[in-house]
């Protein structure tokens, strides 16, 4: 569905890559994630598919077809993004904010009609922000502002989800709700799931396929399992780490070990 070939990118006035070669793969039905340190190319990947960063080198494609080649409209009824960061242009209500996710679909004239409703109402309820709706949207706290960004994502629609850090702000519950609600989407209803997160752990739980950046390039790519290992981890992030099984679910579990403070 969404597929990253080759991808090499480099910012102004930067003598380093920020992505270097990288090739991935999200497709339907499963949550592929993008895993890695700060600043080791996750974002930049995400600004690659909206066409906000210009490759130096290959292609992204969404369908098989490059990305470039969709106006951005239509790349909206395919693809819906929650980017890392955004904040609200107008003060809107929580009910017109999210509803903003069905203008790929009404274009400048059609007014609303029932199934766009619907559909803001379902974001909505899957989000649980049906209680803010009508709360204007400067006024919600960092975690609600990420709910219903994540809401007016569901009504937007789409085959595809991509999602840049979806968990900030958010506390252990709402975590664990917007990963369920991640999994749903991709195992029950067959939408591609391309997720950005430092969340190993929660990645380890719900993920099907992980990709490991490091420094702009793939360092491994493969099941949770094979991610998740100790030499690996310990390369990639440059800490002392113990990889454990999560006495829940048996999904590898990523344990810091305490380090000494650099004198």
């Amino acid at each position: 569905m969404i597929g990253f070939r080759d991808v090499t990118v480099r910012y102004p006035r930067s003598v380093t890559d920020a992505l270097t070669g990288v090739s991935l793969q999200a497709e339907r039905a499963r949550i592929t994630a993008v895993v890695g340190p700060n600043g080791s190319g996750k974002s930049t990947l995400v600004r690659a598919l909206l066409g906000r960063q210009r490759l130096a080198r290959g292609e992204v494609l969404v369908d098989g077809c490059p990305a470039a080649s969709f106006v951005p409209i239509e790349l909206a009824r395919r693809v819906a993004v929650i980017t890392q960061r955004e904040e609200p242009a107008f003060p809107l209500s929580v009910r017109e904010y999210v509803s903003l996710g069905r203008f790929p679909h009404l274009g400048s004239w059609r007014a609303p009609g029932e199934a766009d409703r619907a559909a803001v109402a379902r974001g909505l309820a899957l989000a649980g922000v049906e209680a803010l709706a009508e709360r204007r949207v400067d006024a919600l706290s960092g975690g609600e502002w990420q709910r219903v960004r994540l809401a007016r994502a569901l009504a937007q629609g789409g085959e595809a989800l991509v999602l840049d850090e979806p968990t900030t702000f958010l506390d252990v519950g709402h975590e664990m709700l917007v990963f369920e609600l991640v999994a749903h989407l991709a195992h029950a209803e067959g939408a591609a799931v391309l997720l950005v997160s430092h969340q190993l752990n929660l990645v380890a739980r719900f993920a099907d396929h992980v990709v490991l950046l490091h420094r702009g390039a793939v360092a491994a790519a493969g099941s949770p399992a094979e991610i998740m290992q100790g030499p690996i981890l310990e390369r990639v992030y440059e800490w002392p780490v113990v990889v454990s099984r999560d006495p829940a679910v048996g999904a590898p579990s990523l344990i810091p070990l305490r380090g000494r403070v650099p004198r």
